[in-house]
């Protein structure tokens, strides 16, 4: 059975750091470019950050760049979003996703996880 597990969601102060773990099972997560998106309450979902299948190439929204860090371990089949100088507009529910895109303006994913949340608040 294909999975996607997210963890490490929670409430953080402003200015705090989170990391968010993405571990896969009943595929082979190097074959497959690996996501971030992020769904706050009444918006549509952001596609957040990307890597790709051998790590060397990576994609961050402009919202995050240089505060979000996407990585992968390939051997532990786990992908990971470190997270620093949380905002309050960076409260979502982030959901891990392989092979992610945009269409339409749509979110699309091979594979989805069930999502974690995080709230910056103060």
């Amino acid at each position: 059975q294909v999975q996607l597990v997210e963890s490490g969601g929670g409430l953080v102060q402003p200015g705090g750091s989170l990391r968010l773990s993405c571990v896969a099972s009943g595929f082979t997560l190097d074959s497959y470019h690996i996501g971030w998106f992020r769904q706050a309450p009444g918006r549509q979902h952001d596609l957040v950050a990307v890597i790709s299948g051998g790590g060397a190439t990576t994609y961050n929204a402009q919202s995050v760049k240089g505060r979000f860090t996407i990585s992968r371990d390939n051997a532990k089949n786990t992908v990971s979003l470190q997270m620093n100088s949380l905002e309050p507009e960076d409260t979502a529910v982030y959901y891990c996703a392989a092979e992610p895109m945009v269409v339409g303006g749509l979110p699309r994913a091979d594979y989805w996880g069930q999502g974690t949340q995080v709230t910056v608040s103060s």
